[in-house]
């Protein structure tokens, strides 16, 4: 009687160690594979964030160029203005030779 006891507890014993064993395996494969898909996905998010860095960059670079740009149009808009108003001060100041200046 005590060693059919002894007997089960040695086959219950064995088969917990395999089962733990297989277990364990399974679960160091488990952790090998989702490590190497965060390696990845760490990777192309470092790849994605380098990309959107750079195109800030860009961005920032380009809005540099656009505010020169645009003051410059604000200086000739201002040239143009005091131009078109001596043009008209002129044509004003000279629309009486109109009816002295004939047509072509």
């Amino acid at each position: 009687m005590v060693l059919n006891a002894f007997l089960v507890g040695l086959a219950i014993s064995l088969a917990a160690i395999a089962y733990a064993s297989v277990q364990g395996v399974w679960l160091w494969r488990q952790a090998k594979q989702t490590g190497g898909s965060i390696s990845a996905e760490l990777t192309s998010f470092e790849e994605r964030s380098a990309r959107t860095e750079r195109l800030l960059a860009e961005a920032e670079s380009s809005n540099q160029d656009l505010d020169a740009a645009l003051a410059r149009l604000h200086s000739s808009r201002a040239r143009l203005n005091m131009l078109l108003g001596a043009l008209e001060t002129a044509q004003r100041r000279t629309r009486w030779l109109r009816a002295f200046v004939p047509y072509p």
